[in-house]
């Protein structure tokens, strides 16, 4: 049974000292799509217990995000869950990085995740990310040295949704100006909000918390073939 690795990350505060965390239903849907079909590890920077986004437990009630939160076979892989210091990436087929801003904020500039995105980038394995998660990937890069982005279509949360929200001083970047200044070709749903998912080769990346049970399917698809 191949496994897949989902990550999340460890920052609990944005840059204005606002609560945050990884967004519920962008690790629950991806995960009960792929459960009953693969291994699935938890690792974030700092390890076991990664702080969740509360606002999106208030925000985010449907039934996979309810069963998430309360299911004994997540409580323990969050318990378990690894620093990513401790992943090999030789024993994962895909690796899966759950959003919410904190990804922005520790995974992006963190030296082991760029190394880790690299390394299963190099490796010919899926590399997959929702929301704020592409943010996590802006230091991947291949064996010449370039941008995974580079050449390649990708979506992230979007500026226009960044500013809705309300979080643009909440980040030190946007992720979608990132991602186009690292050389991707952006595409976004026609609406803020709307779901979107873009494969492109290895890469899949999803829009937004309505995106991420597309990625989850994306990523199912991509792992049977």
């Amino acid at each position: 049974m191949s496994r897949v690795l989902f990550v999340y990350t460890s920052a609990d505060k944005t840059l204005t000292g606002a609560q945050t965390g990884w967004y519920l239903p962008e690790a629950a849907h991806p995960y009960y799509v792929l459960a009953p079909h693969f291994e699935i590890d938890f690792a974030a920077p700092a390890g076991p217990n990664p702080p969740v986004d509360e606002s999106s437990v208030k925000s985010f009630t449907d039934d996979e995000s309810t069963k998430f939160l309360v299911d004994p076979a997540v409580q323990s892989k969050f318990k378990n869950a690894k620093k990513l210091s401790e992943v090999n990436a030789a024993d994962y087929a895909a690796i899966f990085y759950v959003g919410g801003h904190g990804p922005v904020l520790d995974l992006a500039s963190d030296p082991v995740n760029a190394k880790l995105v690299s390394s299963f980038w190099q490796a010919g394995k899926i590399v997959s990310a929702v929301c704020h998660g592409p943010g996590a990937l802006v230091q991947g890069v291949d064996a010449s040295g370039k941008s995974i982005f580079a050449g390649r279509k990708a979506v992230s949360f979007t500026n226009v949704e960044e500013e809705q929200a309300g979080k643009v001083k909440d980040i030190p970047f946007l992720v979608e100006s990132k991602i186009v200044e690292l050389g991707g070709t952006f595409e976004k749903a026609p609406e803020p909000w709307g779901a979107k998912v873009i494969v492109d080769g290895k890469l899949i990346t999803g829009q937004n918390p309505a995106s991420a049970k597309g990625v989850g399917e994306a990523l199912l698809t991509a792992l049977k073939a």
